[in-house]
């Protein structure tokens, strides 16, 4: 049998050895299918690895360009859009949603400010009544049902997490003022210019280099645990927050994370696809100052604006404690370094991009085989731990 270590492959400087071992103990003992973790230094690539395999059958070795789903990471990819119109003076945050999306102003939210969509305060977590079947793949659905939604508490008032509506708020306020849709924004606003291989809506022709994704299949045990947590979050929820939940399924469907409908769609709080390499140039430039090789993605201080926090404490829609910044997670247990103005997302089942301005660190790491949890934790935590021991 071909071992792990064969299918490990690209750039690591030898600085950081230590990174390289974490990879290849993630693929071989923690559980890791296919992987990969890039890291730049002002603006520098230091670390490129990927390894393992796109599928649980080990019959497709992960490649150079290989692609897959990074969930909420996907966030940060859109908060940069919203900043981006924010510094052209295009989009105000403290100016009415209802300015630049009329349809909002239904059911008493005429004078919310996009602050509120951007800090996840504005209390449309989800929807009161359940999208048809297949819905969060039908953009004018979702935002419909959304301007149309009474939020769930009183806007400002606390904060919690909005795990998809994110996307869909944030960029239909980008898309009222660009007239493109956020995917397509996105694309042409900074991923081609940066040369990132990053999508919100993935082109058809990408499909043969998508990674399978694959669920969270816990033992009895963790069964057990995850339910007295899931059962501890759900006490300190709002009860209306608790009872909306599941109206946006996420997948919808069995394998859903793999579906047509899936990868074609835009959901920009959730289905972006990436490689790790694109989110830590991404965010290598923002840890930088916004520009990197003559691309400026955004002004510094625009990113001095972004990272400073907003919103924290309880959230009403996880039950735990979250910092958040304008449309950035904002770092508060060590899980993205130990630096205190590191800013990035993460997403679901272990994903994660972030910037490290004090640094100048830019870091990317993607996997197949989802864990527990959203927070930095597991094998990307590993390779984080082992890339600040050795720097």
């Amino acid at each position: 049998m071909t071992t792990t270590e064969t299918l490990v492959d690209g750039l690591c400087d030898e600085r950081f050895e230590g990174v390289r071992r974490a990879f290849e103990e993630n693929l071989e003992q923690y559980g890791d299918i296919g992987a990969a973790v890039a890291v730049t230094i002002d603006g520098k690539p230091v670390i490129d690895l990927w390894g393992g395999y796109m599928d649980r059958e080990r019959t497709r070795p992960w490649q150079q360009d290989s692609l897959v789903t990074v969930y909420s990471t996907t966030k940060g990819m859109t908060a940069i859009c919203a900043h981006r119109l924010i510094e052209q003076g295009l989009l105000d945050v403290d100016a009415p949603v209802s300015q630049y999306w009329p349809e909002f102003a239904q059911a008493g939210k005429a004078d919310v400010p996009v602050r509120m969509l951007i800090t996840h305060s504005v209390g449309l977590p989800s929807v009161s009544e359940p999208l048809p079947e297949g819905g969060i793949y039908d953009w004018d659905v979702v935002t419909e049902a959304l301007a149309k939604q009474e939020p769930l508490w009183e806007p400002g008032t606390t904060h919690g997490y909005h795990g998809l509506t994110f996307g869909w708020l944030v960029g239909e306020v980008v898309k009222r003022i660009s007239g493109k849709s956020l995917g397509t924004y996105f694309r042409d606003e900074v991923a081609v210019p940066l040369g990132l291989d990053s999508h919100i809506g993935l082109p058809p022709e990408h499909d043969a280099r998508v990674a399978t994704m694959y669920a969270h299949e816990p033992t009895p045990e963790e069964a057990e645990q995850m339910k007295a947590r899931r059962d501890e979050m759900q006490k300190q929820m709002l009860p209306s927050v608790l009872a909306a939940q599941a109206n946006v399924p996420i997948p919808p469907e069995p394998n859903g994370h793999n579906s047509e409908g899936w990868k074609r769609s835009e959901i920009p709080a959730a289905n972006g696809h990436s490689d790790a390499r694109s989110l830590a140039r991404m965010y290598g430039a923002l840890s930088r100052g916004g520009e990197l090789d003559g691309v400026r993605v955004l002004e510094s201080e625009t990113i001095d604006r972004a990272l400073v926090q907003q919103v924290a404490g309880r959230d009403e829609s996880l039950g735990m404690e979250t910092r958040f910044g304008l449309g950035f997670w904002l770092d508060r247990d060590g899980g993205m370094g130990p630096n205190p103005r590191t800013f990035g997302h993460p997403g679901a089942g272990g994903s994660v991009g972030f910037a490290d301005p004090d640094a100048k660190v830019g870091f990317g790491y993607v996997m197949n085989q989802m864990k527990v949890g959203l927070l930095v934790e597991g094998t990307g935590r590993r390779l984080i731990d082992a890339f600040y021991d050795a720097l």
